[in-house]
């Protein structure tokens, strides 16, 4: 069977209400580079079948910056690590509304604030964080999310309690190389947490960083894994090698093959929210347009935990120019 006919066999499996199995994900994936555009518009069809032509548009604050006890050997905010990096405590209440209000201005729909560290189990910040959410909530019309690590059932619902929609905890890759990626917690670790958020009614937002060395079988492993764990958004973030971390020296995915990755995802999983976040810019280059031409139906604006973006003016534009519909805070009227 050639490229085209497997593209087009399996593309209308998933359109027709089927599911593609691991293998013929696998099969999928050997897709030679010449024949990679006609999987990107058949992922772009099922993305509009099932997901339409709104693009979910985020926006996060790193609200606490640096010193991390975890060893996460892509990330610049790890005391294991030497980055240069701005270290500062958690910024004050006002400072984080302000961050909100400045994305719900750029256009975003949701807003999370981000902290550094393992998680909120004995976080003497925590009632500090909760407060702000509050005042995100009642004082913007954003979609409230959080990403602050590890949580216990207590604290999962006490979020819940304060207006927050969705909580972020990445899995970062598969199961199977999650050793290479981190040893100071497990990848059971980050399905525990997973779990204890949908306990508390929180959507959940996973997804991982393609380049970390791993291979495309384990892109796939981890796209099956978080279907498996039923999230709601998957972000997809793309190494940028920061100085003075484990992965300095890592080299770079070919852009084609970081395209091919996005439009896999959307097979495996055509009803969930997939968005570009950190790397696109750097890894994607001029070809960032085209992820929202294959499969892709969200992005994270206005820069990311240590590294920037680009305006969220020229987001918002290039969303536009593709006929899709930005979806901002003033979209969505909130309870």
């Amino acid at each position: 069977m050639s490229n085209f006919d497997l593209i087009i066999k399996l593309g209308n499996k998933v359109l027709e209400g089927g599911e593609i199995s691991r293998e013929e994900a696998s099969k999928l994936a050997e897709v030679e580079d010449k024949d990679v555009p006609f999987l990107l518009a058949m992922a772009d069809k099922i993305r509009q079948q099932f997901v339409g032509d709104d693009v979910d548009l985020c926006a996060i604050v790193n609200g606490r910056s640096g010193m991390c006890s975890e060893n996460c050997r892509f990330c610049a905010q790890s005391a294991h690590h030497k980055a240069s990096i701005q270290i500062y405590p958690l910024l004050s209440e006002d400072e984080l509304v302000a961050a909100a209000r400045q994305a719900e201005a750029g256009g975003a729909l949701r807003f999370s604030i981000v902290t550094s560290g393992r998680g909120v189990d004995g976080d003497k910040d925590f009632p500090k964080i909760v407060s702000a959410l509050e005042r995100i909530k009642k004082e913007t019309n954003l979609m409230v999310c959080a990403s602050l690590g590890t949580l216990t059932l207590e604290r999962a619902k006490a979020l819940k309690a304060a207006g927050v929609n969705r909580y972020h905890h990445n899995v970062e890759s598969s199961r199977n190389f999650y050793a290479e990626v981190c040893t100071t917690h497990t990848y059971d670790d980050r399905a525990e947490t997973i779990g204890i958020a949908h306990e508390a009614g929180l959507e959940i937002c996973s997804g991982g960083i393609i380049g970390l060395g791993e291979s495309m079988e384990d892109r796939l492993d981890m796209a099956f894994e978080l279907k498996k764990f039923g999230v709601h958004s998957v972000p997809l973030n793309v190494l940028t090698p920061i100085k003075g971390t484990a992965m300095a020296e890592q080299p770079s995915v070919p852009p084609r093959e970081i395209l091919k990755t996005f439009a896999l995802f959307r097979f495996i999983m055509p009803e969930r929210g997939i968005r570009t976040a950190g790397g696109r810019e750097v890894n994607l280059r001029d070809l960032q347009s085209i992820s929202l031409m294959g499969g892709i139906n969200g992005m994270m604006i206005g820069g990311y935990l240590t590294t920037g973006g680009r305006s969220s003016d020229m987001d918002v534009a290039m969303v536009k120019d593709l006929g899709l519909r930005p979806l901002s805070a003033k979209d969505t009227k909130q309870d």
